[in-house]
């Protein structure tokens, strides 16, 4: 595999923040590689440093120290104007999807394009497209208000892909992966998005990389304690959905 297929590449990342108490170290050294075009998952448990790391990787924080290299670019290094431009090729969908209540769903997707003052017809040609990928389509003189759950992450989703972006920070899914061919890293809890999306993970604990390899092998065979924990859950998960699905034990 060759370097340029490298195409997160992160190395020695700190993060402390200061706090009435003290200082607090969130980040210990960080170092990681995704490769292009995989969908690679960074699953930990509350507290272990994944939404400063996401906002790090997509230079929302700035690291104390270290460096994060996105597609052979420094993140690191770039001016306020040359980062805007490189943050077009990184969707970050957040949890809470931070839709517009008050803007429809055609207009939720567009809103990336419209501030980068993209013409008015490129915009509706991207955006019918976006939307016919993530499923909404029938949805897009809907508001937020209507929308289900589900819908308005998907709302979140497309709003991160109109960009076309090369990178995709979220907890997504594999068929956004196939038809774009982007590379997407998952930073999560959800265990089954974890397991079922994903060809590699990273298990973060207390600030550090503990564990990389295979989903298949962590979920079978993890090494450290934070890997055992959550194979565990999943496992019991299982259990449970198969037993209420009347499957038995």
């Amino acid at each position: 595999m060759g370097v340029m297929d490298n195409y997160i590449q992160i190395s020695g990342v700190h993060k402390t923040f200061r706090t009435h108490s003290g200082p607090l170290q969130v980040l210990k050294g960080i170092d990681l590689t995704v490769h292009k075009g995989e969908i690679f998952g960074i699953i930990g448990f509350s507290g272990a440093g994944k939404s400063t790391l996401a906002r790090c990787i997509n230079r929302l924080e700035a690291p104390d120290s270290g460096s994060i290299k996105v597609g052979g670019v420094e993140i690191l290094n770039l001016s306020k104007k040359q980062l805007l431009q490189e943050r077009k090729k990184i969707g970050m969908i957040f949890q809470t999807f931070n839709l517009f209540e008050a803007k429809t769903v055609y207009h939720n997707i567009s809103y990336p394009l419209e501030i980068s003052r993209i013409p008015k017809s490129e915009i509706r040609k991207r955006v019918l497209e976006t939307a016919e990928l993530v499923g909404l389509s029938d949805k897009l003189n809907a508001y937020p208000g209507g929308l289900s759950g589900g819908q308005k992450q998907r709302v979140g989703i497309a709003r991160a892909l109109v960009n076309r972006p090369n990178l995709l920070l979220s907890d997504l899914l594999k068929e956004i992966n196939r038809a774009t061919g982007i590379t997407i890293l998952m930073i999560t809890h959800e265990l089954d998005a974890i397991r079922y999306t994903c060809d590699r993970m990273a298990v973060l604990e207390d600030g550090k990389i503990i564990e990389v390899g295979s989903v298949r092998e962590i979920f079978s065979n993890p090494l450290s304690r934070t890997g055992a924990l959550f194979a565990k859950v999943f496992t019991e998960f299982q259990r449970v959905t198969e037993y209420e699905n009347g499957g038995g034990i």
